[in-house]
């Protein structure tokens, strides 16, 4: 007898008009666990077939774009068919997500899928499928034919790329940022502590897991060891003597014990430290702390990754080698593909003939 998949939760309803799917949010979301369940119940695996093999974060979203996949295919002879997945990738391409609209209550807007998330949930299904070929859960030569299915082009498809997807920020913005948070109290020094880190270069996952016994000076400043996304090894990011000042004044104030250095507030009110945790501050709290004080400044856009580029356009300027080395980057070819390495001057083009 077929397996199907047990129908989507009210999370979201798909109408199917040919050939596009329309998704409508809405009530109660098909929680995590629910998902590896139905995966399991439909094919006999789930994601566990990939542990140890990526990070817990990475897992997280291979479960989550392999539900999506399962969803369309709804049976498991269906979800082993190459040609299924080709439809999927076209029905990624063409869905239509109806979400509220932020700027006018109680109406709806259209969003579609960018090509980066699309690649992204395909090379999700391939990595699931190639793993459980290499365990025998299914037949010889399935993923070989997953994996000749292409990507969609990102260039094809450039009009749905964010257009504030990148935000430049100036040394002068930075400067201005450290200057917004109350050093007069707990949240305020935390803070000032997380933005000058983040003005250091380490990625987002890797400040949130800093702990105190990987602090430490070194001949005539300080360096901070991280983890890199992928990396077993730690390496180690210079820290400017304003940051250290900063991490030490936040952990001089705070009144709990905790391996971690940011660490985060529960709840709300005035009463910062009834609400302090011992916990590690998460990368989705890390992510609200910066987003809040960009808008401040007038930069409603920025991410805490556009500080990572600014650190590294600073170094590409002065040395790219050591801004490889820096922002951990394994390659200088990929260090100079994402950083800014000169401004154009205005009169390049005088005196050209």
């Amino acid at each position: 007898m077929q397996r199907e998949l047990p129908a989507p939760s009210s999370e979201e309803t798909s109408q199917e008009y040919a050939p596009r799917t329309v998704i409508i949010a809405r009530g109660r979301v098909t929680s995590f666990e629910e998902k590896r369940h139905y995966t399991r119940t439909l094919l006999g695996w789930n994601d566990g077939i990939v542990a140890g093999q990526v990070a817990d974060s990475t897992r997280r979203q291979y479960t989550e774009d392999f539900f999506d996949y399962l969803r369309f295919a709804r049976s498991a002879q269906d979800t082993l068919d190459s040609a299924i997945f080709s439809q999927w990738r076209t029905d990624l391409v063409e869905r239509i997500y109806l979400v509220p609209d932020k700027d006018s209550p109680g109406e709806m807007v259209e969003k579609q899928l960018s090509p980066n998330t699309i690649n992204r949930m395909l090379a999700a299904v391939r990595h699931m499928m190639m793993e459980a070929e290499e365990k025998k859960l299914i037949p010889p030569g399935t993923f070989e034919q997953f994996n000749r299915v292409r990507g969609v082009s990102v260039k094809g498809l450039k009009d749905r790329l964010k257009p504030n997807a990148r935000v430049r920020i100036t040394p002068q913005e930075m400067r201005l940022l450290t200057e917004q948070p109350d050093a007069s109290r707990l949240l305020g020094l935390r803070d000032l502590a997380l933005l000058h880190t983040f003005g250091n270069g380490p990625r987002i996952s890797e400040i949130c897991d800093i702990t105190r016994n990987r602090l430490r000076s070194r001949g005539r400043g300080y360096v901070v060891e991280v983890r890199g996304k992928n990396k077993t090894e730690y390496r180690d990011v210079p820290l400017s003597r304003e940051a250290y000042a900063a991490i030490q004044a936040w952990l001089a104030a705070r009144p709990i014990e905790s391996p971690f250095i940011f660490t985060r507030f529960d709840g709300r009110g005035e009463d910062t430290h009834s609400r302090l945790s011992a916990e590690p501050l998460t990368r989705q709290g890390a992510w609200k702390i910066i987003k809040g004080y960009t808008v401040k400044i007038g930069l409603p856009d920025a991410k805490p990754h556009d500080l990572r580029r600014l650190v590294g356009t600073e170094l590409a300027r002065k040395n790219p080698r050591v801004g490889q080395l820096v922002l951990g980057h394994a390659s200088i070819e990929t260090f100079y593909k994402h950083y800014v390495l000169d401004e154009i001057p205005e009169d390049a083009t005088e005196g050209l003939y």
